[in-house]
C-alpha cells in the first residue's frame, strides 16, 4: 500500500533513481529547499511499502519513485493566481499505476483551496506520452514557448507547451483560451 506523507529534507537524498530519467528536469538542492520552505503544502511524498520512493512533483513530492513539485503564483487582480507544477516524475517501475494522476489531483485540490484560477505546467513538445496524459487529466495547450528548454551546453534545445486546466474559480474558463501565436521565455510573466 502506498503511503502519502509530508516531504522532508531527508527525502532529497532518496529520489535520485527518479531523477535519472532523461525526461525529468533536475535541480540543485537549494532549489528544492526553496520550494519546501515557501510552499510546503505542495510537497507530498508517496512511499512504497518497502520505503522506496515512487516519484515526485514540485508541488507535491511523492516518495516511492514518484513526486510532484509546485507552487502558487500570479496576480489575483488580473485573475492569474494559480498553481504551477514545477516537476512531476514517476520512477519507471511505478508507472502506469495512476500515481501521476493522483499527484496532479492533490496539486489541483491545494490550488482550489488557495483560490487559484487554474493550474499550469510546462512540458517538452516531444514528450507526447506526458502531453497525452495531461490531456486525459483535462489540461489543454494554452501556448507554445519557443526554445524553453536548454541542452546541457546551455544552448536552446526544445520548445515547450504551457498546458493549463481551469479551476472552479475561473467560471468563464478565460485562463485556458489558447494564445494564437507562440511566445519566447522572456515573454512569460
Amino acid at each position: 500500500m502506498t503511503t502519502l506523507r509530508a516531504f522532508t529534507c531527508d527525502d532529497l537524498f532518496r529520489f535520485n533513481n527518479i531523477n535519472l530519467d532523461p525526461l525529468t528536469e533536475t535541480y540543485g538542492i537549494p532549489f528544492y529547499l526553496q520550494y519546501l520552505a515557501h510552499w510546503p503544502e505542495y510537497f507530498i511524498v508517496a512511499e512504497a511499502p518497502g520505503g522506496e520512493l515512487m516519484g515526485y512533483s514540485a508541488a507535491v513530492l511523492i516518495l516511492c519513485m514518484f513526486t510532484v513539485m509546485g507552487k502558487a503564483e500570479g496576480s489575483v487582480a488580473r485573475e492569474e493566481w494559480h498553481g504551477h507544477v514545477t516537476a512531476l516524475s514517476v520512477a519507471p517501475e511505478f508507472r502506469r499505476l495512476g500515481l501521476a494522476a493522483k499527484l496532479m489531483e492533490l496539486l489541483e485540490e491545494i490550488s482550489e483551496k488557495k483560490g487559484g484560477f487554474f493550474v499550469d505546467l510546462f512540458v517538452r513538445v516531444s514528450n507526447q506520452v506526458a502531453v497525452n496524459m495531461y490531456k486525459q487529466l483535462g489540461y489543454s495547450v494554452y501556448r507554445t514557448v519557443l526554445e524553453y528548454y536548454s541542452a546541457s551546453s546551455g544552448e536552446p534545445d526544445e520548445d515547450a507547451y504551457d498546458m493549463r486546466k481551469a479551476l472552479s474559480r475561473d467560471t468563464e474558463k478565460k485562463s485556458v483560451i489558447p494564445l494564437p501565436h507562440p511566445v519566447r521565455p522572456e515573454d512569460i510573466e
